[in-house]
């Protein structure tokens, strides 16, 4: 990378940051103004523009940052040795710890962007991380079935199914706002005795 590029992303980088300070304040999207990213980034509104030819984009982009990182993270925990529980308890560990670095609203707004526009774009990334979770999961549920965690009646079809309910809900934002973060603790810890296999009689 010469040096032209270097700078070029090092501007990318601080308007998103600003983005995403904006985006945690508590008027969430409504409160991202163009003049306001532009001054806490160091930019003209000129560049903003140029980088990201619209507001909508720029906030898109720092929504598609923030689950990259989240699977990133996630990938990183289910690579390492460790039992089934670890690993399960990993993940909720990982959505616990990137859901208190943002507000309320931040969430509420990504579930919104999602949910309710139609945005190619951030749909084909869902539906790419979507896919990813499933692979992911389906590997880490094999590995639950060898460790005698899972009961066998259960198959990934119903699990996977079973997950994706839970996701659905809790992406409403009427339900969400309702959630203590440490829930999703609470889920997983829930799920694993749910799928334990029934001790014998």
């Amino acid at each position: 990378m010469n040096g032209f590029e270097k700078r070029s992303q090092q501007k990318m980088q601080a308007i998103k940051n600003a983005t995403f300070a904006l985006l945690n304040q508590p008027e969430g999207v409504e409160g991202v103004r163009m003049d306001k990213v532009a001054k806490a980034a160091g930019v003209s509104k000129a560049t903003i523009f140029k980088y990201f030819h619209s507001k909508e984009r720029l906030i898109q982009q720092v929504f598609l940052d923030y689950l990259d990182t989240i699977a990133m993270e996630a990938t990183d925990f289910l690579q390492e040795d460790r039992p089934f529980e670890d690993k399960l308890m990993a993940l909720a560990q990982v959505k616990i710890k990137h859901l208190e670095q943002v507000d309320q609203q931040f969430f509420i707004d990504l579930m919104n962007q999602y949910s309710q526009k139609a945005d190619a774009e951030l749909a084909a990334k869902m539906q790419a991380y979507n896919q990813r979770y499933y692979e992911v999961m389906a590997t880490l549920l094999q590995q639950g079935r060898q460790e005698g965690k899972i009961d066998l009646k259960y198959s990934d079809e119903f699990i996977m199914i079973y997950l994706e309910s839970m996701v659905q809900g809790v992406t409403n934002p009427a339900i969400y706002q309702k959630i203590n973060i440490h829930y999703t603790e609470y889920w997983a810890e829930m799920l694993l005795k749910a799928l334990a296999p029934s001790p014998e009689k």
